[in-house]
């Protein structure tokens, strides 16, 4: 059985995050310092080598680039390339939703890193808003490899699947929610075209603060907003991506996409180019291991008032509520 207990009342105890300046790597770098102590022992034996192993074979201009991990008595420091201008939350928290503009560049990037990844064996498994990190000029780049997993290549022509129910309620897709194997290639695709949906209208598609309501939006169509206006080329990739399985668009299907593939001639430089101003400290959301056991225990919990992209939340919920 994969590691049951929810991440988040655990993080505080083993888990940190902190910047340094490195004189070797020449520039400031980002440190996750892990405490050997604290940590559980599924986690320590399992997902942090996992973790390690896949991010050093990786190296792409979207994603952040490890440079080397620490092993002492007491902890484990990976250090990794420093994202200055934080997350993609933070820019939509700012802006209140992310004009298709930047969002079909962002988005672009974020399939390019996908993509390289599956190619190479690699699903993330914990694909989000907060994990699309942003460096000093505005590129995306997909951050928290702590539930990936490689060696995943197809076999005998059939792609593996995978048991292991791991990533964010409001991101994660139906197969992964019902508790059923997946394809975790096909499970990343899903959380694509919620990262796509949260940047155009500025909250998530789906309410997770109740387990069967839940279940009953991701299984049917996706309900859009009236406002902000976005595009019907937009709305119509957003759907061929939050789909079943069966019918789910594939990554060479959302490249040939209208909204995708669509050139757009830069009119004004605020198109291309954002302000530094942040949205401040945020705490990251944390993710949490989902078995089928532990899936009933949301059903009538509360919305969490401290998550990170609770503003999403709040405004997928509240959407879902005026159309009931």
């Amino acid at each position: 059985m994969p590691w049951l207990l929810p991440w988040k009342n655990y993080r505080n105890r083993f888990l940190r995050h902190c910047s340094a300046h490195s004189t070797k790597h020449e520039g400031d770098v980002a440190i996750k310092i892990v405490s050997k102590f604290s940590a559980p022992a599924d986690y320590l034996k399992k997902f942090l080598p996992r973790e390690i192993e896949v991010v050093k074979g990786l190296r792409h201009p979207n994603l952040i680039r490890f440079l080397q991990a620490i092993e002492t008595t007491h902890r484990v420091y990976i250090i990794m390339e420093y994202a200055e201008n934080g997350s993609l939350l933070d820019v939509i928290r700012r802006d209140s939703s992310i004009d298709e503009y930047r969002a079909r560049k962002w988005f672009r990037q974020l399939v390019e890193a996908v993509d390289y990844c599956h190619e190479r064996g690699v699903v993330h498994r914990d694909i989000k808003c907060e994990n699309m990190l942003m460096d000093g000029d505005y590129n995306i780049k997909l951050s928290d490899f702590g539930f990936a997993r490689g060696h995943l290549k197809p076999r005998n022509g059939q792609m593996p699947l995978s048991d292991t129910f791991c990533g964010s309620y409001a991101y994660a897709s139906p197969e992964i929610l019902r508790g059923i194997p997946y394809q975790p290639q096909q499970a990343d695709i899903w959380s694509m075209g919620v990262v796509l949906f949260a940047m155009v209208f500025g909250r998530l598609p789906f309410d997770d603060s109740n387990y069967r309501e839940l279940i009953k939006q991701v299984s049917n169509k996706v309900v859009f907003p009236k406002e902000p206006r976005v595009s019907p080329i937009c709305k119509t990739l957003i759907n061929k991506i939050l789909s079943p399985a069966k019918s789910r668009v594939r990554i060479s299907g959302i490249r040939n996409d209208q909204w995708f593939s669509h050139v757009q001639a830069t009119t004004t430089a605020q198109n291309d180019n954002i302000t530094e101003e942040t949205a401040g400290n945020q705490n990251e959301q944390p993710a949490a291991l989902i078995g089928k056991d532990q899936i009933p225990r949301i059903a009538n919990r509360n919305p969490r008032p401290d998550d990170s992209d609770s503003i999403l939340k709040n405004a997928a919920k509240n959407t879902n509520e005026q159309q009931s």
